[in-house]
């Protein structure tokens, strides 16, 4: 039983390791954690790099933001995906890139636009929407809108989604298409939350304040994985 400790503490590390990190080797997934408002929007470091924030509208009169900055040029990917969530077949909520260089258009009197900001709607296309499957997360989706916009000025920008008639739901916002590893690592253990209907205010899946110490426990566990097979190796080289 010995001689197969090493090989026993090793995988157990890797599935831990792989389990946490495997839905950062397509996008970098985060969770709103709390209402993104259009005060405290949600900072996108590098919008070039594939970004998935899983996010709700939780009430009729919901907006949320998103900002970023951004070189004139610089061409962004800006999609959105809807979960595969019962009740959300029909859901699809409205992007509008808002800043400057962009055309003048009319906003709902909801959305907060910065001031001489132009804007840029991307309403989701009619008709069913395609279905594709997430393998690192093991979860369906429904595509909406995609588009790849073109900068017309270096500066902040923000991305406002809302929906037209005022209908609750998750949906994923996406941002860039450069694939790099980071994101939450604590993704799986959220996602089971996040996934369930939107009837109302919602507590977001795993709050930070439970958070810390759980990291803390599975990077302990994994350590010490690693650790007791690193010692019986040693161990068992030395025995030879």
């Amino acid at each position: 039983m010995r001689r197969y400790l090493p090989l026993l503490a090793l995988t157990l590390a890797t599935i831990l390791v792989t389990t946490l990190a495997a839905p950062a080797l397509a996008h970098q997934p985060f969770f709103e954690e709390e209402d993104i408002k259009p005060d405290s929007p949600w900072a996108i470091n590098d919008p070039t790099i594939s970004t998935a924030v899983y996010a709700t509208l939780e009430s009729e009169t919901d907006v949320d933001y998103f900002t970023f900055e951004g070189q004139a040029g610089q061409s962004i990917l800006l999609a959105m995906t809807i979960p595969q969530i019962e009740g959300q077949e029909d859901f699809a909520p409205t992007m509008a890139l808002l800043g400057s260089g962009l055309p003048a258009s009319e906003l709902p009197s909801s959305v907060v636009r910065p001031d001489d900001a132009g804007a840029m709607l991307l309403p989701p296309p009619p008709g069913p929407a395609p279905t594709f499957f997430e393998p690192f997360s093991r979860t369906y989706y429904w595509d909406r809108q995609e588009s790849r916009v073109t900068l017309p000025a270096t500066g902040s920008y923000l991305v406002a989604v809302w929906h037209d008639t005022g209908q609750m739901g998750r949906y994923v916002f996406v941002i860039g298409d450069k694939e790099e590893l980071g994101g939450d690592l604590t993704f799986p253990l959220k996602m089971r939350s996040y996934w369930t209907p939107v009837t109302g205010p919602v507590t977001q899946p795993f709050q930070s304040a439970y958070m810390a110490p759980l990291i803390a426990v599975i990077a302990g566990a994994i350590v010490l994985i690693v650790l007791i097979g690193w010692i019986a190796i040693r161990r068992r080289r030395k025995s030879k």
